[in-house]
């Protein structure tokens, strides 16, 4: 049946309307493309992108409200009906972590004689920004945040962002209010991390699932289930030591990280403003104490000179004696040869 003959056949669409409705669903669609775009590399069109964050940054924000309003509305009626349980599980855990608590204490005390007996500096503190989540672009591999804080506050691309748990990502893009974070489970995050039981490199490659995988790992049996997975600091994106999460084996064979921040809601964030080492250690106190003793001793007293002048002095004069030794003995006549025996007369017995 044709369309003419059908019920609908006195329906009449607007030219003008039809055209505006696909004008706006078309702009909709570029704005969503812009925002959920999570390649960290240049491109023409970062300053039209950086225009739509900064516009829905606060937009987000608002839309957003809601949602986290009755987030927190079911968490409270969740932890008032599981109150009971929820506090024996706490005090059973504080029981178990009490002995481990003396003990970090006291560890902490004889790390701080070891450091003061070396003459060890330690790494100063990063600064650090508290941002919130206010857009979540998450697609089949695109894990990626829009966060209320930008380059007003001092952040860059590249700062990594943690929360109360653990590592969480870093920043592949800072407008003037607003930043984009790239989650450690993107296909485009790649991090350097370390094994903190052996020691041993790795790296930490995001596929779009919620365990990222560990590649290059070095050595054979570096890495068993629960070794706690550690940022290494190679290459100077990431300060040393921010906790990622722990190994586990994966059902295809490879090994996995369990991350730390999942452990909790992404909702406010903290952003290290650390940008390499270079900024941890300025160039005048490198050459402090002690290492500038290494090129600049003091000078020696004249007691000093005296007693250096006089133990050369007799070392040269041992020097002649021994050598006079060795000539001496070298230029001595030979012995005189003992003379030969005289053979007697023979005798024969019968």
């Amino acid at each position: 049946m044709a369309f003419r003959d059908g019920p609908f056949e006195n329906i009449k669409v607007p030219l003008v309307w039809t055209a505006a409705v696909a004008v706006v669903v078309c702009l909709v669609g570029a704005v969503v493309l812009l925002i959920t775009d999570a390649r960290a590399q240049a491109s023409p069109y970062q300053p039209a992108r950086a225009g739509v964050e900064t516009v829905a940054g606060p937009v987000g924000g608002v839309f957003a409200a809601p949602v986290r309003w009755f987030g927190h509305v079911s968490d409270y009626v969740g932890g008032y009906f599981f109150a009971v349980s929820e506090n024996r599980r706490l005090k059973r855990e504080l029981t178990e972590l009490q002995p481990w608590r003396d003990q970090a204490i006291a560890l902490k005390n004889v790390n701080a004689r070891y450091e003061a007996m070396l003459g060890i500096r330690p790494e100063p503190d990063v600064r650090m920004v508290t941002a919130r989540s206010v857009l979540d672009s998450r697609g089949p591999f695109s894990n990626a945040r829009l966060l209320d804080t930008g380059a007003a506050r001092g952040v860059k691309i590249g700062n990594p962002v943690i929360n109360e748990h653990g590592l969480v990502g870093r920043i592949i893009g800072a407008s003037g209010n607003v930043s984009r974070m790239l989650l450690l489970t993107d296909v485009a995050s790649r991090t350097p991390v370390l094994v903190d039981r052996t020691d041993a490199r790795a790296i930490l490659s995001g596929d779009g699932s919620g365990n990222p995988r560990l590649e290059f790992v070095r050595g054979v049996g570096s890495v068993q289930a629960g070794d706690r997975i550690l940022s290494s600091g190679d290459g100077g994106g990431f300060p040393r030591g921010v906790p990622i999460g722990v190994a586990a084996k994966g059902i295809d064979g490879t090994w996995r990280v369990k991350l730390f921040s999942d452990r909790g809601a992404i909702d406010y964030v903290r952003i290290m403003l650390f940008e390499d080492f270079g900024q941890l250690v300025g160039a005048d106190d490198l050459n402090a104490a002690p290492l500038a003793a290494l090129n600049t001793l003091p000078e020696a007293t004249g007691a000093q000179t005296a007693a250096i002048d006089d133990a050369a002095a007799r070392r040269t004069v041992a020097a002649e004696a021994q050598a006079a030794r060795v000539r001496a003995a070298n230029t001595a006549p030979a012995p005189a040869p003992a003379p030969a025996p005289v053979p007697g007369p023979a005798r024969y017995w019968r």
